[in-house]
């Protein structure tokens, strides 16, 4: 029985494909050893014949069975939530009724959303918009005793 040399060997194994193809490149590999010129070789080692990449498969599209109802839910590092804003009331603030708008210096606009109204006379008053429970937000205005609740309009 023939022996064949461990190189052809292990290229045949690598290659997955018949001994006369892992022959060829041994043979080849060895043209290229010999080559004393280091740029030489390297080009020759480059024009080898390289089997085809086993790749492996491509990930399916994602399953939509996978994300059903998890389209609401927040990416995995959600941007930190402010707590409350701070700003001035531009100009003179005569007070609110429900549905009045009311505009800070930053360029927001917040709406009354509550049914409170309140007469005061301000100049560029400090407010201070803060988050409250399930979504409500309110407005704390600077020498007025409570909280309006707002909705935001711009």
């Amino acid at each position: 029985m023939p022996r064949i040399p461990v190189a052809t060997a292990l290229l045949t194994l690598l290659l997955g494909g018949p001994a006369s193809r892992a022959q060829d490149l041994a043979d080849d590999v060895k043209a290229c050893r010999q080559l004393q010129d280091g740029a030489s070789r390297l080009s020759c080692y480059d024009a080898l014949p390289l089997p085809a990449a086993r790749r492996a498969p491509a990930p399916a599209a994602a399953d939509p069975v996978v994300k059903f109802g998890q389209e609401a839910l927040k990416p995995a590092a959600p941007e930190p939530e402010l707590k409350r804003v701070e700003a001035r009331i531009r100009g003179d603030f005569h007070g609110w009724k429900p549905g009045s708008h009311i505009e800070l210096d930053n360029g927001q606009v917040w709406r009354v959303a509550d049914d409170s109204d309140g007469f005061y006379e301000l100049r560029n008053p400090k407010a201070t918009v803060h988050r409250g429970m399930l979504g409500a937000y309110y407005l704390e205005i600077e020498g007025i005793g409570f909280q309006i609740r707002v909705t935001r309009v711009r």
